[in-house]
């Protein structure tokens, strides 16, 4: 310090600690038909033990379940030989799916591709895509998509899709495969229209790969 220089005293201020909130954990819920996740909040859930649901065209696990979740979509299809994941469509926002199990049949873009245990299929927005379940045994699908662009909340609070979502679209090579619709639409309602309405169900032995330990 330089003479005549005054002495200035600095004193840190500390930034006031930030109060996180606490993620409370879900409560889960009993049916006679598994379990389901009964509010937000975290939550570990046995596939095994999981409420699934019949849609017509394969097995689906009751992930979100009362609630949806916000931010991106995930589901989990069982599919037998030839049935439909999905009809053949496109959608605002990115999906991703990984095989988890058996064959498959991917149909993007007009081309057919055959998927097997582990591949992975990338779809950026606005990608035509369909997944059918192949060879003897069907397959095990874990589906991811994002919610960014084609979903709001309605006046109860739940999600739901924006009128310009994407669309069910006519393709040859869908049609040709069961995943088709004859005239394009971006009603959901139209395009499952020969399916019956999902039930509830318990998870079947065998859908899934067993465990490690057997």
């Amino acid at each position: 310090m330089l003479l005549g220089e005054p002495c200035v005293v600095r004193s840190e201020r500390r930034a006031p600690p930030m109060i996180r909130r606490m993620v409370p954990e879900a409560q889960l819920k009993q049916t006679e038909h598994g379990l389901f996740a009964g509010g937000e909040g975290w939550f570990v859930l046995s596939m095994r033990d999981v409420r699934w649901w019949y849609r017509g065209h394969g097995f689906e696990a009751g992930l979100s379940g009362d609630g949806d979740f916000p931010q991106i979509g995930i589901g989990l299809t069982v599919l037998g030989s030839g049935e439909p994941m999905t009809m053949y469509h496109w959608e605002t926002d990115q999906e991703d799916f990984l095989l988890l199990a058996g064959d498959a049949l991917l149909i993007i873009e007009g081309e057919e591709r055959p998927l097997r245990q582990w591949d992975f299929v990338h779809c950026p927005p606005e990608t035509r895509h369909a997944i059918v379940g192949a060879g003897d045994t069907g397959c095990v699908v874990l589906a991811v998509g994002a919610r960014e662009r084609h979903t709001t909340r309605g006046p109860d609070g739940r999600l739901q899709g924006t009128d310009d979502w994407g669309a069910y679209t006519v393709d040859e090579a869908a049609l040709r495969h069961g995943t088709g619709v004859e005239k394009e639409t971006t009603d959901a309602d139209v395009a499952y229209a020969r399916f019956p309405a999902p039930e509830p169900m318990r998870y079947r032995d065998g859908w899934l790969p067993a465990h490690r330990d057997g």
